[in-house]
């Protein structure tokens, strides 16, 4: 499929631009059949806007990190969850070590 670049409207501020030949390609390759409405500041005002302004956090408030020395090599890291302490916890390089 050949594409060429478009001018288009924004939905929210008047604005025109321009939606590339690139960004046709990636809606594409995604399946996405319909042009976009808004401009790319627009739109990267709106998803922060929806995600309540965390900026990629979707929604979510950020994770909690707990600091943990790792029971191999001794490092310290931080993990995702609250170790219990009946099992040792392990840096991402240790980790991936072991799972291999």
């Amino acid at each position: 499929m050949s594409f060429t670049e478009k001018s288009i409207v924004c939905a929210d501020c008047g604005k025109t631009f321009a939606f590339t030949v690139e960004e046709q390609e990636f809606y594409a390759s995604k399946s996405l059949t319909n042009d976009p409405k808004r401009c790319p500041t627009c739109r990267q005002a709106r998803k922060a806007e929806r995600n309540g302004g965390s900026g990629g956090n979707y929604g979510r408030s950020p994770r909690q990190m707990y600091p943990v020395t790792c029971g191999q090599c001794g490092a310290q890291t931080q993990v995702p969850f609250q170790p219990r302490g009946d099992k040792p916890v392990y840096c991402r390089d240790c980790y991936t070590k072991s799972r291999q």
